[in-house]
């Protein structure tokens, strides 16, 4: 058979990665695929002399690729939501399938364009989207597909687990180690999306989506940073057996989806809370294989690449196959996806580590239990260092039992409003993963 041409659109960090890949594993590639797999274009904003395209078309308007009807697969690996959503979009009016590494792509606009392909007979592939080289995607909608999925947890941002590692290891500040991170190119120079749980919350609305066989619904993310942590509450939750995550979490409950994420305290004994520095791994509970752990890079040249050339390897795979016989894009079959509805975040449960700066006087710690009792708040287990007073109060940690986000937001109001005898209220949610 005549080999597949394709088209490159983004020849950066993993545009560059997939073309080398290509080139230099290219018949071990043809052998898994069934016949060759040619670049035949490359679409690119700047010249990039350290890559050997002698003989490959080259423009720098990304919509010539969509629209040449050399190319057989369309790889969009620019980046952003707004040309490439226009990109993608026109490379399907072509009929052309897709590839993409474009995870904010795919959870924003991916219902829009799992449409389009679906009327096309396309299709729109994406495992390199999450979690980098993991191949979590096939994992959930092939590997895992008998069970009913119970959740799903990851660490699928290497930039906060770096920061959060070498705040632990190390006892640097957050200040500190971002400086670091964007020196050392895993944080932009902008690092919002980072450190502020929006680009894990991309990862994770697909996640949900492949999982749960509900529609991407990324606006419905509930996202918290870890700007606001500090070295006491990870040194805190160290010696209480715990380790500071920013974890993603994708639960089904009777009421609905939970969907969020933010930092969260899990046991030192998981393997989850040993992935370290840029690392990520995904946990995932089914009904009927239980817990299983995926880990890898998350990013990076080559294991991004990994996944982007996986998903060629299985896109010229199903070329000859009858669209109406090809796996679906979000696992379930469009016309069964449900409206399990997403929970907003106050209707969601719990445990909670506390970490409460209050007056060392008899009777605080009787107030506090009683504000937390009367919204049928537990504790778990206290600790208090009355070394570390700062500006006449001392820190207080508590671990409570499992409870709605509600009845703790008012529970933190209440306390907070103890002007002078309690300060700012410190709240991370724990999750067991059991």
């Amino acid at each position: 058979m005549k080999p597949v041409k394709v088209g490159i659109c983004g020849l950066g960090t993993v545009g560059g990665g997939t073309f080398n890949v290509l080139q230099r594993n290219a018949e071990e590639i043809a052998r898994r695929a069934g016949r060759g797999i040619e670049v035949a274009q490359i679409a690119m904003r700047t010249p990039k002399p350290q890559f050997q395209t002698t003989g490959i078309a080259i423009t720098n308007d990304v919509f010539e690729v969509a629209t040449n009807p050399e190319i057989d697969i369309v790889i969009e690996l620019m980046g952003g939501y707004t040309v490439a959503r226009e990109l993608v979009l026109k490379a399907i009016e072509n009929g052309k399938h897709v590839v993409t590494a474009n995870k904010a792509l795919i959870a924003v606009h991916g219902n829009e364009i799992f449409a389009k392909a679906r009327e096309k007979g396309v299709i729109v592939a994406f495992e390199a989207a999450v979690a980098g080289g993991i191949p979590v995607i096939k994992a959930i909608r092939e590997g895992l597909s008998a069970n009913r999925i119970n959740w799903v947890a990851g660490i699928i941002n290497g930039t906060g687990n770096f920061i959060l590692t070498e705040m632990r290891e190390k006892g640097r500040t957050f200040e500190d180690v971002l400086a670091e991170a964007q020196a050392l190119g895993y944080a932009e120079a902008d690092p919002t999306f980072d450190v502020e749980g929006i680009d894990a919350a991309h990862k994770l609305t697909i996640l949900a989506s492949i999982a749960f066989g509900i529609p991407l619904q990324f606006d419905k993310a509930y996202t918290e940073g870890i700007t606001k942590l500090t070295t006491a509450d990870v040194n805190y939750a160290e010696a209480l057996g715990y380790r500071i995550k920013h974890l993603g979490v994708a639960r089904s409950t009777a009421a609905g989806i939970e969907l969020r994420v933010h930092p969260t305290l899990i046991p030192a004994d998981r393997l989850i809370a040993n992935v370290n520095g840029v690392m990520n791994a995904v946990m995932v509970n089914g009904d009927a294989a239980g817990s299983t752990l995926f880990y890898g890079a998350g990013a990076g040249m080559e294991p991004t690449a990994s996944s982007v050339i996986a998903d060629l390897v299985d896109v010229v795979r199903a070329m000859t196959c009858d669209p109406e016989n090809r796996v679906p894009h979000l696992a379930f079959q469009p016309d069964s996806l449900s409206a399990h509805p997403i929970l907003p975040i106050e209707a969601c449960e719990s445990a909670y580590y506390l970490r409460i700066q209050a007056k060392d006087h008899p009777g605080v710690l009787a107030q506090v239990a009683s504000i937390l009792s009367e919204r049928g708040i537990n504790i778990e287990s206290i600790m208090q260092k009355e070394v570390e007073e700062h500006d006449g109060l001392v820190p207080m940690i508590l671990l409570t039992h499992r409870v709605l986000e509600q009845h703790m937001n008012d529970a933190i109001a209440a306390l907070e409003a103890l002007q002078g005898v309690v300060g700012p209220v410190v709240r991370i949610r724990v999750e067991h993963l059991n």
